[in-house]
């Protein structure tokens, strides 16, 4: 008998800890991670990256956005191909960073790597850095297609290295 109360003892509070989690979603990572809606959607285009070599190797790129979690963040899937081959397959997770004031660039690649990198909204533009000399720029350009650059900073200048255009898939 005293095992079969100590069981449904335990029972009970496991079940009331799992369901006495605050399901109130954070109100300041929602307005923040809010501000970058303008990169939601599905979208379809095409870009261009530097090699090795300093040539240009063209891409055609796909990118899925969407907000997650009540809108506190926003989880990116996006593949690029070259001549139907995949070159780039990636997801990354953004989220807002109350504790630097910035948001968080999560990224993950299929060849296993991954990185935790800042991201900031600069006049209407997503910045995100992989490095302090590296960075991404995300803008709606004015035929409201998103329209991303890549540079590298080299002594105090910036050179570009990427650049992507994509339509919104409607």
């Amino acid at each position: 008998m005293k095992t079969i109360f100590l069981t449904i003892a335990i029972s009970t509070m496991i079940i009331g800890t799992s369901f006495g989690q605050s399901f109130e979603t954070d109100s300041i990572s929602k307005s923040e991670v809010s501000k970058l809606d303008f990169i939601t959607g599905k979208w379809k285009g095409k870009g261009w990256m530097m090699g090795a070599n300093r040539k240009k190797a063209e891409f055609e790129q796909t990118e899925d956005i969407e907000f997650k979690l009540d809108s506190t963040v926003i989880l990116i899937y996006g593949v690029g191909r070259n001549n139907g081959m995949i070159i780039h397959n990636a997801m990354a997770i953004i989220s807002y960073n109350k504790k630097e004031n910035n948001y968080t660039f999560q990224s993950y690649l299929q060849n296993g790597r991954k990185g935790e990198f800042k991201g900031e909204l600069v006049n209407g533009k997503f910045h995100w850095y992989p490095n302090e000399n590296m960075r991404y720029v995300i803008e709606l350009n004015e035929k409201d297609q998103w329209y991303e650059i890549g540079e590298i900073k080299q002594g105090e200048n910036w050179h570009q290295f990427f650049e992507m255009t994509l339509d919104r898939v409607k």
